[in-house]
């Protein structure tokens, strides 16, 4: 399969109900594109289970934008000229990682299991599945840093079966950081894709991983996330949101920096979904004292731009 070189940007993370009807929002989305060169926006939403063990995925809540919000939001991006891909995300309420969400492998009496979250997990990939379907989104993103769920081959190969009966459009999956060659599934997928947050001074070694991973499948890869938040010390774990560091805008920008001039060596690698753009931006005179992994108003974003508007888009092998 084809896979156009995806510029692309992360947009409207943990938005709640009503975030997308404001003018801010779309002025935001608008200021992405005009900014960072993107032409792509992944649209990510955070539906909420109670803790790891949970089994009931809420997508209906206050925490979620609305379907016609949603669907509104993706046709601005279509008057943007925008390419809109869809991905649907899981957090736990009591704020544990999702990656931690797990079950025993072999059922036991009154304990939560397997079958129980992926009927529920099922059931909010469809309905937003639906909505791609009906909006014409580029790609269905079916989750996100999923670790120990990622054993779990079977359930993940039905749940994209079921999915495939109502999208017709490209599947992919979010695999976390260093996961990408120990899921044993990405035959089924159209698109293998993962979390680039890799330190300074390990992108050739990590990069030579994936390159296997990619020639094994032989399927079109790219990131789906990858960013560094702007402090002290993030450009060495630039996947901790929560490191204590420093204002540090130089040092995100470097982050930036090497990532590209390693990744433009790489015609396999197709693209990115930088991390991220908020539908509710900080004042743009803030930029400089803001921690996070944002980049409006910061010198990462003229170095994005740069990449995005004179990478050369290289031809999929």
């Amino acid at each position: 399969m084809q896979l156009p070189y995806i510029k692309g940007f992360t947009f409207g993370w943990m938005s709640g109900k009503g975030v997308f009807r404001t003018p801010e929002a779309k002025q935001s989305l608008q200021l992405m594109q005009q900014h960072t060169g993107s032409e792509y926006v992944i649209i990510a939403l955070a539906a909420l289970q109670d803790h790891p063990q949970a089994t009931t995925i809420d997508y209906q809540g206050r925490h979620m934008v609305d379907n016609d919000e949603l669907i509104d939001m993706i046709e601005y991006a279509y008057s943007l000229g925008l390419k809109v891909i869809l991905k649907p995300t899981v957090n736990c309420a009591d704020g544990t990682w999702r990656a931690h969400i797990n079950f025993f492998d072999h059922d036991v009496p009154c304990e939560p299991k397997w079958h129980e979250w992926f009927a529920s997990y099922t059931e909010y990939q469809l309905h937003y599945a639906r909505i791609a379907q009906q909006t014409n989104c580029e790609m269905l993103v079916v989750g996100c840093e999923m670790v120990q769920s990622d054993r779990r081959a079977e359930e993940w190969r039905q749940l994209i079966a079921e999915v495939r009966t109502v999208y017709t459009g490209k599947i992919s999956y979010n695999a976390d950081k260093y996961q990408e060659d120990r899921i044993t599934w990405w035959d089924a997928v159209d698109v293998i894709s993962s979390s680039g947050y890799y330190p300074l001074g390990h992108w050739e070694q990590q990069l030579d991983r994936i390159e296997a991973v990619v020639t094994r499948y032989n399927k079109p890869f790219f990131f789906v996330e990858a960013g560094c938040p702007s402090r002290t010390g993030s450009a060495h774990i630039p996947n901790d949101w929560s490191w204590d560091g420093e204002v540090n805008v130089e040092e995100q920008q470097n982050f930036y920096k090497e990532m590209f001039s390693h990744v433009q060596q790489r015609d396999w690698v197709r693209g990115f979904g930088l991390w991220d753009w908020s539908a509710e931006l900080y004042p743009e005179a803030e930029a400089l004292t803001d921690n996070g992994y944002g980049v409006y108003g910061k010198p990462a974003q003229q170095t994005i731009l740069d990449f995005y508007t004179h990478h050369q888009v290289f031809t999929s092998s």
